[in-house]
C-alpha cells in the first residue's frame, strides 16, 4: 500500500506590508511622484468626509505641491446611475498634508460632460 500523501501546508501570514500603519506613526511617504500624490489626496480626504473617494480625476504639480480632483460618492441610490457624485478640488503641499479643499461640481453619476 502507497504512503497516504502529505496535504498541502497552508500559508498562515504573508511578508508583503498590508498597508495599514499603528496609530501615531507618521505616515511612510516612500516616493513624491503622481501615484503617491493621488493616493495621499484621497486618503486624506477620506478622513475628512468620511466616504471613500470613487476615482482621481485629475492631478497636476503646483509650485507649492500638488493639485488633485477626486470623485465622490455623495448620495446613493437605485439604479446606480443616479447617484450624486460631486467633484472635490485637493490641494497638498510638497509634503503630502492637505492644506485645502472645496466641493467644485455635484451630479448624479450617470451624466457627461457636454462640450459646449
Amino acid at each position: 500500500m502507497a504512503a497516504a500523501e502529505e496535504p498541502a501546508k497552508r500559508r498562515t501570514g504573508s511578508s508583503r506590508p498590508t498597508g495599514r500603519r499603528p496609530a501615531g506613526e507618521p505616515r511612510h511617504r516612500p516616493s513624491k511622484g503622481p501615484a503617491w500624490a493621488m493616493r495621499t489626496a484621497a486618503e486624506q480626504l477620506t478622513e475628512l468626509l468620511g466616504r471613500a473617494p470613487d476615482s482621481v480625476s485629475a492631478l497636476k504639480p503646483t509650485k507649492d505641491g500638488w493639485e488633485a480632483d477626486v470623485e465622490v460618492l455623495e448620495l446613493e441610490r437605485v439604479p446606480d446611475t443616479t447617484s450624486v457624485m460631486a467633484t472635490y478640488r485637493v490641494s497638498l503641499d510638497k509634503e503630502g498634508d492637505l492644506v485645502a479643499y472645496e466641493r467644485t461640481r455635484r451630479y448624479t453619476r450617470g451624466q457627461i460632460d457636454r462640450l459646449g
